[in-house]
């Protein structure tokens, strides 16, 4: 949040010193008409792969703040700030029906395809910083990593108005307890999200 308040003011920053300076002018008014900021908010429905445990999806939600820069009109880079809830049900034995739920916020860095019609698909890595973890009540149980890698891909449409869905799945990389138990298994989290989106 911190590094989106810093660009943000950068970037009002340039603008203000292009507009009272017109030898910058132009290059002002070039940098902001390549920026697309944005909100978005959506569901998650997440599940762990491999883990030596049966295990449930779990419905989470995901929301934040978008800022594209247009590479051309029809490639973009796509940064997302996102508060994440995911995790999975314990299914079987002792712990049925436990939630473990694990708060992320959440950074992919998407390269975006979009037509000239509104479709789009983009794809690109997500490191997710752990904010909390919720394992069966228990709150400071140090169950998951601080930190968490993906990769991302999805398609959607955005109209003309700036409004927009979208559809995302969300490939966990590396393992996500923080003690290795060869009884839990290496899990790594997976997500299917689903979004709606406006952009400025």
């Amino acid at each position: 949040m911190k590094k989106l308040m810093l660009m943000v003011l950068v970037l009002v920053s340039a603008k203000g010193f292009g507009q009272n300076n017109p030898a910058n002018e132009s290059f002002a008014k070039k940098l902001m008409k390549k920026l697309e900021f944005g909100i978005t908010a959506g569901g998650n429905y997440s599940n762990f792969s491999n883990a030596g445990f049966a295990t449930d999806p779990l419905a989470g939600f995901h929301a934040g703040l978008t800022v594209s820069y247009k590479i051309t009109d029809n490639f973009l880079i796509s940064e997302e700030f996102l508060y994440s809830l995911q995790g999975a049900k314990v299914k079987d034995g002792q712990f049925a029906g436990q939630e473990i739920k694990l708060s992320y916020a959440s950074v992919p860095i998407l390269l975006k395809y979009r037509t000239n019609s509104g479709f789009y698909v983009e794809g690109g890595p997500q490191a997710s910083f752990k904010v909390k973890e919720d394992v069966g009540g228990l709150t400071d149980a140090k169950f998951a990593k601080k930190i968490d890698f993906a990769v991302a891909g999805g398609l959607g449409y955005q109209s003309k108005m700036g409004l927009g869905i979208g559809a995302r799945y969300v490939y966990g990389l590396q393992k996500v307890q923080e003690r290795p138990s060869p009884v839990l298994g290496d899990f790594k989290n997976n997500s299917i999200q689903a979004s709606i989106f406006y952009v400025f």
